[in-house]
């Protein structure tokens, strides 16, 4: 034996062991960020980009964000977005009655095709600023105003009896 005791081992023993628990680990810490789809990156990490000059190419997605910013075209973008999605929004039974019609000075019109769903997205009109607002950002909407079906009175004809106002829910 080389004179130590034995239970003491050389530093180089020492050394040599932790370096393989050293890689042993780092690998078992890449498999890991495999598997959960957080591989390390292969290239190496780009230093800040330049200034570009107003002619240079760019990313196509920073184009049009910056285009929509010059233009103060955001919030009308949003709101679209938000009038498209408005089944999703407000659910199936409630945008199969109502359609959002305008936005303007955080006021959101809403039409119903009847007087029982107009006072019915009325009741909901807090919920629906709310709602709203989680999708455009706090403040954007204030209020919501509903309109009723707008038929007037119908015409008179041959049919009608004289003075008859038709069906009475469907004024609004």
């Amino acid at each position: 034996m080389s004179g130590e005791p034995s239970g003491v081992q050389s530093p180089d023993v020492v050394a040599a062991r932790g370096a393989a628990m050293a890689r042993e680990k780092l690998a078992q810490a890449k498999a890991d960020a495999a598997r959960r789809g957080q591989l390390p990156r292969r290239e190496p990490r780009r230093r800040a980009a330049a200034r570009r000059d107003a002619g240079d190419p760019q990313l196509f997605g920073r184009a049009i964000r910056d285009l929509l910013a010059d233009r103060g075209w955001e919030q009308p973008l949003a709101v679209g977005g938000v009038f498209g999605r408005w089944h999703e929004i407000v659910g199936p039974d409630l945008a199969l009655h109502t359609k959002p019609e305008t936005f303007a000075d955080g006021e959101v019109l809403v039409v119903a095709d009847s007087t029982a769903w107009a006072t019915q997205v009325r009741l909901l009109a807090s919920t629906l600023v709310r709602r709203l607002n989680e999708e455009l950002g706090d403040g954007t909407v204030r209020r919501v105003k509903v309109r009723g079906p707008q038929n007037g009175p119908r015409p008179s004809g041959g049919l009608r009896v004289t003075g008859s106002r038709g069906p009475g829910d469907t004024y609004g």
